[in-house]
């Protein structure tokens, strides 16, 4: 399949002055796709496609800080970098665009701005899936040695400045990625981003905000008892770590979704949008069309 075959790739205006770079294709009711930590929008060249083959107009931004959109600066309580000023860039976004209603589409750190999306906005989103994550605040709750062993980076990452010295010394080794796995162009495209220092930066602030003004936020909405009100779905990846963590991560989801669609484990690593893309296509076609 040819890279992104169909699409095309333009700048839109987010929030707050943020300008996305935005992959489009595909028509029929529209569809978010958001990427996760390292990854551009490229991540999901090989999803993408598929949905659109499936009746969907599908809208892949870079998440503000990320890739080639706008990295605007920080504040002491890195609320640019919050997903709740992500997913008003979501809304934005697709207000622009002409969709007043729409699915997302939500992969590791891009999760966490689609669940801010359908919490902050529920008016605007017709479907939320989520993909390799819990809510922040039920992780930070759960952290143990586990999880520290294990996600060790979300602590090393919202330290200050020494981050960024230790990641920009050699992005290539720190951050890996393989072409032949995750497709020439997409490699490119994420050698490119981890090797500029402001997105680097930006990466991390995403990182810091999520400690702080996110967790902040997950908590003010569990305490007010505010859940997520559309169809929602979770799938995790096989071989990743998630469901060893905690077990079914649906049973932690059940609190915060009122229209809970059930899920699973798809057959891959981590990304599974690269790895696993016919799978993935396969649980969401029948789910954005419920």
């Amino acid at each position: 399949m040819a890279f992104f075959d169909g699409f095309q790739e333009t700048r839109r205006d987010g929030a707050d002055g943020v300008r996305l770079r935005v992959r489009i294709g595909g028509t029929g009711p529209p569809l978010v796709l958001l990427h996760g930590h390292p990854r551009t929008h490229t991540t999901w060249h090989r999803v993408a496609p598929l949905l659109a083959a499936a009746g969907h107009t599908v809208v892949c931004p870079d998440l503000r800080g990320y890739g080639r959109s706008s990295k605007p600066p920080t504040t002491d309580d890195h609320g640019p970098y919050s997903k709740r000023a992500m997913a008003r860039d979501v809304v934005a976004l697709m207000a622009g665009l002409g969709h007043g209603r729409f699915a997302v589409v939500g992969h590791d750190r891009g999760s966490y701005v689609a669940l801010r999306t359908a919490l902050d906005h529920p008016d605007a989103v017709t479907h939320l899936a989520v993909l390799d994550c819990i809510p922040i605040v039920e992780h930070l709750d759960r952290a143990d040695a586990r999880f520290a062993e294990a996600w060790w980076h979300w602590f090393f990452f919202a330290q200050p400045d020494k981050p960024e010295r230790a990641i920009l010394a050699d992005p290539g080794a720190w951050y890996g990625g393989d072409p032949a796995v995750m497709g020439e162009e997409n490699h490119a495209d994420f050698r490119a981003a981890v090797h500029d220092p402001a997105v680097v930066r930006a990466m991390l602030e995403d990182y810091r905000a999520g400690l702080t003004v996110d967790r902040a936020a997950d908590e003010a909405d569990r305490a007010a008892g505010r859940r997520v009100g559309c169809p929602t779905l979770v799938l995790w990846s096989a071989r990743d770590d998630l469901e060893q963590l905690y077990g079914d991560p649906l049973r932690i989801w059940a609190d915060w979704a009122a229209d809970l669609c059930g899920g699973g484990r798809i057959d891959s690593g981590h990304h599974m949008g690269e790895e696993a893309p016919d799978q993935l296509a396969a649980a969401l076609v029948p789910f954005l069309a419920a």
